[in-house]
């Protein structure tokens, strides 16, 4: 599996496609602190969003895709010459029997459709840790050419309520973040970090060896031999980006996994096993090494499947 799809799928992404929102003339609206992730997309017109944070509004134009990360409060306006008002009063009070948000007057009109991403919480930081509060997307941009096809499918998807949208919005609310993350891949010049080890040709191949294997017994010269690098020039490439050594890396991941595992109910031999050890007396040492709790204490401290 390569290391982002792993990472996906061991957050148990939970979306939802909440909105579409058709402002008209003068408007602007405040939203208060959420969990994890807020995506949306420009179907027609477009308006301005910030975080309250850095208060430093960007623009956003048809065909513009953005995610929101950090969980702070955030604006959104058409004029920004008006003090926000409350935007889940507003998107309450104004919600039509189709679930479209209609709100203002005038003759300037933009549509937003979007939603939101939670995560299990235990995991989440493997992912927002790594990203800016505020991504945009323009529709411009090379990067952004799978972006319009969705854009298609969100807006014909919030235009009304059908039969099977629950089901329908969910799939297109996970491809929207997994284009928009390889989007955000492709535009940034990352020099460091898990997002540009993903990128990086060599890094990514061993990120994706180890992600793809856990439980093989690595070691950093077969990591290196195989994706064709000296020991010692992967090792230090390794560290720049991701700032860990690669076996380290290896042992956190496993953790992490083997964590979700127990939350399962899962027997601590089954869950050794499936991350590469075949002592539970070494795998408890490591297990307590990263997290600083056995993992029968962890496993009776959580509640299966919980978010």
């Amino acid at each position: 599996m390569d290391p982002l799809s792993d990472v996906l799928s061991l957050l148990k992404v939970e979306s939802v496609l909440s909105a579409r929102f058709e402002g008209c003339g003068s408007w602007a609206m405040r939203f208060p602190a959420y969990r994890h992730i807020k995506f949306g997309a420009v179907v027609e017109g477009s308006f301005w969003l910030w975080c309250e944070e850095s208060m430093t509004p960007s623009k956003f134009e048809r065909g513009d895709f953005y995610l929101l990360t950090n969980g702070s409060p955030y604006c959104t306006a058409s004029d920004l010459t008006r003090r926000p008002e409350d935007g889940r009063q507003i998107f309450t009070a104004n919600k039509g029997a189709d679930g479209v948000v209609r709100y203002g007057q005038g003759i300037d009109k933009v549509v937003v459709t979007g939603g939101r991403f939670t995560f299990d919480d235990d995991v989440s930081h493997l992912l927002l840790s790594q990203l800016p509060p505020l991504i945009r997307l323009p529709s411009t941009a090379p990067y952004s050419t799978s972006l319009k096809a969705v854009l298609d499918l969100l807006a014909d998807e919030t235009e009304t309520i059908r039969p099977g949208d629950a089901i329908s919005a969910t799939s297109i609310a996970n491809i929207v973040l997994v284009h928009t993350l390889r989007a955000h891949i492709a535009a940034m010049p990352f020099t460091t970090g898990w997002f540009g080890a993903v990128r990086d040709k060599q890094i990514g191949a061993a990120l994706s060896l180890m992600h793809g294997d856990i439980a093989k017994r690595w070691t950093v010269d077969d990591l290196a031999s195989t994706i064709g690098m000296s020991r010692t020039i992967f090792a230090q490439r390794f560290k720049k980006f991701v700032g860990f050594a690669p076996l380290y890396y290896l042992l956190r991941w496993r953790m992490t996994v083997a964590g979700q595992e127990l939350k399962k109910g899962k027997s601590l031999s089954k869950v050794a096993e499936s991350v590469g050890y075949s002592s539970e007396t070494a795998f408890n040492s490591a297990f307590k090494r990263i997290t600083g709790e056995s993992p029968g204490r962890y496993r009776a401290g959580a509640k299966p499947n919980s978010r």
